[in-house]
């Protein structure tokens, strides 16, 4: 659950900051990615380090989160679908390291609230800007490509979808909960 807990604050960060440049269809995309209107921003990965204790417990020991969000590009290669940068957006150029000292700051604003123990803040504020919420979208699990409506995203990271209703599931046919890794968006 903290690992979540660390993602969702990232993306808040991330998704508040370019929002200041690109206004509200600043979006954070399940799991790990920043998308304005429907197209790709930015992204965010998180590699965790976390020991098994002797009693089956679990010890989480550090993280390294890594942030890439699309500045002044104005070319992509050709296989990457749909990406947009800032410059594209706004028709400025930025200073890249002045935006980095930026994104740390609202970075470290919200790493306290965390760490204040109120991540119900940081929760609610990542539900508010979650991508496609409400929406028809094609995922993918395994080899089948099915139509679900993006429900929420539960406190612990599973997307939550209700799958439309020519979908067979083993789980609860009303919402299913897909872990990261589970399913990936067709875009």
């Amino acid at each position: 659950m903290q690992q979540f807990q660390l993602s969702a604050c990232v993306a808040v960060s991330v998704q508040e900051f370019f929002s200041k440049y690109a206004g509200d269809d600043t979006k954070i995309k399940w799991p790990n990615d920043l998308y304005w209107q429907d197209r790709k921003a930015g992204g965010l990965l998180i590699e965790s380090v976390i020991r098994s204790m002797e009693s089956g417990a679990s010890e989480w020991l550090w993280s390294i989160i890594g942030i890439g969000i699309n500045i002044n590009q104005t070319a992509f290669p050709s296989y990457l679908v749909n990406p947009v940068s800032l410059k594209q957006i706004t028709g400025k150029n930025f200073d890249v390291i002045a935006l980095a000292k930026e994104l740390c700051g609202i970075l470290e604003k919200n790493f306290i609230v965390l760490q204040r123990g109120d991540f119900e803040k940081i929760y609610s504020l990542y539900l508010s800007q979650l991508y496609k919420k409400g929406a028809t979208v094609k995922l993918k699990k395994d080899n089948r490509v099915f139509e679900a409506t993006i429900i929420s995203v539960s406190p612990v990271g599973k997307l939550i979808v209700h799958p439309d209703s020519h979908a067979s599931f083993e789980e609860d046919p009303t919402t299913i909960g897909f872990d990261f890794g589970e399913v990936e968006w067709v875009m």
